[in-house]
């Protein structure tokens, strides 16, 4: 009975990646591969410039990886027991819904106005950092289901293998293609807000705040933005969401409100 239990768990948590996201990471890491295999065979004629360059990134992404773990760690707040201790338990309790062996690491980070947070790793460790701005929601402008949401989603994205330094390094050169890379960043956003709302589905509201700022968005109608979806589309819609690497609001909105579907990529 526990191994079936077992099985069906990870076939729900499989269940919540976006349907497109594993065909857009195969295209990605193909367009890395190439790029890695014609500046290899580059540099073995003798060429000593740009192939030089290109064969240095799994170096540059593992440096960035370590110093932006590093930044977090020596100008941010460790999420514990004794500090924070309700985020620390929505951390951990977000962890064991997508089956993780441990809660990553979480930390509040200074915002500076600026309303974000994401999730990355550095050798064997993962971690989650909140902008303080945006931690501001759940603390002290009291809507802890808006938190719950947001660390659901950072934690998602841990949970589905975005921090592994091997998949960012496998998506590098695609990222520097407009409208490749992103693409899959947005699916890659679409399976953090499934794993998000399978955690705690009444937080979604919170992501109100992306469109009107941590005071104004209890007064934002989540489903009017959600509905302009259908009426608020063209060209210049379409190339602002294919060169961002989040999808744009109302298609995010729509996605969560309309629960049948997945959310629109392209």
């Amino acid at each position: 009975m526990a191994k079936l239990w077992w099985a069906g768990e990870r076939r729900r948590i499989r269940g919540l990646r976006h349907p497109w996201e594993n065909r857009l990471l195969v295209l990605c890491v193909a367009v890395t591969a190439l790029a890695v295999i014609g500046a290899s065979a580059r540099a073995l004629d003798g060429d000593p410039g740009r192939p030089l360059m290109l064969l240095a990134i799994p170096g540059a992404v593992f440096f960035l990886r370590g110093q932006l773990y590093a930044k977090q760690r020596v100008n941010g707040v460790l999420i514990t027991e004794r500090q924070f201790p309700e985020a620390h338990r929505m951390v951990a309790e977000a962890a064991r819904t997508f089956g993780m062996a441990e809660p990553p690491d979480a930390y509040v980070v200074p915002g500076n106005g600026v309303l974000n947070a994401f999730a990355s790793g550095h050798g064997f460790r993962r971690y989650v950092a909140v902008h303080s701005d945006l931690f501001e929601v759940g603390g002290r402008l009291a809507d802890p289901d808006a938190l719950r949401f947001i660390i659901g989603h950072e934690v998602g994205h841990i949970a589905a293998g975005h921090a592994s330094f091997w998949r960012q390094f496998g998506v590098s050169i695609a990222n520097v293609i407009p409208g490749v890379g992103t693409t899959l960043s947005r699916a890659q956003e679409y399976t953090a807000d499934n794993h998000a709302f399978a955690y705690h589905p009444a937080g979604m509201q919170g992501l109100r705040v992306l469109a009107a700022g941590k005071y104004l968005y209890p007064e934002v109608d989540f489903d009017a933005i959600a509905a302009r979806a259908a009426t608020d589309s063209g060209l210049f819609v379409m190339l602002v969401n294919l060169l961002s690497s989040h999808p744009i609001n109302t298609w995010r909105f729509q996605a969560l409100a309309d629960r049948t579907r997945p959310g629109r990529v392209l």
